[in-house]
């Protein structure tokens, strides 16, 4: 499995509460309407694989308090489970898929508190689209939840153990990694989110785990390679024609969580700085984003925020201890930095 190291310890967090420096919110003035406020973010910690230690942090943007076990503290009782591997908000919920654990979580976007579950073997990833959730499942099938009964309503066969996904041009694009045998996955099936179809399927780079896309609608997929024989690398594919564009020589290493913010794709080379590539100048125009020397040693997950141009990225460490979250402008520039949990591999922003 992709991104999941093992023997970690628990961490009883759930009830401190720790104060942290140097936050001002920014609200990006754009021509259009709002920009919606953010109240804060969630950090998703993995925790370690099979050790049931998964813990949800949260920043409040307001107070500047991070409560590092959100989760357990809104739940008395309940722990989030082994190995929480995505989160999402999706209007006024919050979406957490948990592995190891087999669930999907569904809470209050702002309190945490629990309004159901959804059972899923080996989930991954989720994404929505109108009244629909889709999971990603080892099983080798992209699950489809109704998001207003909470019930599986249908499945969608496609590779094996199915990685992350993301929508263009009203079509669903899954990466199939084979992560799980000695000979991985090479495609991308695409998935028509009218009639929930697979339409296609699209060679990769082998073992592909992380999908973004750009403004223009080209899809981005990261790929681990098989190690040894194939390297890892990058495909951009042409949503329009679902056809591969380009394979741009890039150096990646054992994490790739990838983001994008407008027409610029972030995610870490194989040295841990942050590569930023342009889908305009079809190049990578910085080699590392960071411009003031901040170090990441473990780059575990990393995210913009588009409605204040921030990048944030999450530093696992050394997989066995607390790791970080860190706050860049827009600049390359460290904002501040949070204490989190073990294997922060997940981040989602919540609005006022």
């Amino acid at each position: 499995m992709k991104q999941i190291k093992l023997n970690y310890l628990f961490i009883a967090l759930a009830f401190t509460v720790v104060l942290a420096s140097c936050h001002k919110d920014k609200i990006a003035q754009n021509s259009g309407s709002p920009v919606p406020q953010r109240a804060g973010l969630y950090v998703l910690n993995q925790g370690g694989f099979g050790d049931d230690n998964s813990t949800l942090t949260y920043y409040n943007y307001a107070t500047k308090q991070l409560i590092p076990d959100f989760y357990a503290l809104a739940n008395p009782g309940k722990q989030l489970g082994d190995t929480g591997n995505d989160i999402e908000i999706y209007g006024s919920r919050m979406y957490i898929v948990v592995n190891n654990s087999n669930v999907v979580d569904v809470a209050n976007a702002k309190t945490g508190v629990l309004i159901g579950q959804v059972a899923i073997n080996q989930c991954r990833s989720i994404v929505f689209n109108g009244s629909n959730a889709f999971v990603t499942s080892y099983d080798g099938d992209v699950q489809v939840i109704d998001t207003a009964s909470l019930t599986i309503t249908k499945f969608i066969y496609v590779g094996r153990d199915p990685e992350q996904m993301v929508i263009a041009n009203n079509k669903l694009y899954v990466a199939n990694s084979g992560g799980l045998s000695s000979v991985p996955d090479s495609t991308v099936s695409v998935i028509s989110l009218s009639s929930f179809a697979v339409e296609n399927s699209i060679p990769v780079i082998s073992n592909p785990v992380s999908v973004t896309t750009d403004a223009s609608g080209n899809v981005y997929v990261l790929s681990l390679g098989n190690y040894g024989t194939i390297a890892g690398g990058l495909t951009i594919i042409d949503s329009n024609a679902d056809t591969v564009k380009s394979k741009p020589a890039v150096s990646i290493g054992f994490n790739v969580p990838m983001t994008n913010l407008g027409n610029q794709i972030y995610f870490p080379t194989a040295d841990n700085k942050i590569a930023v590539y342009s889908s305009i100048s079809n190049k990578i125009i910085q080699t590392n984003f960071i411009t003031d020397g901040t170090v990441i040693t473990s780059p575990y997950a990393i995210q913009a925020d588009p409605t204040s141009g921030e990048i944030f990225v999450a530093d696992a460490k050394d997989y066995s201890s607390d790791g970080t979250l860190d706050a860049f402008n827009s600049s390359g520039k460290l904002e501040y930095k949070l204490t989190v949990g073990i294997n922060p591999g997940k981040i989602a922003f919540v609005n006022k």
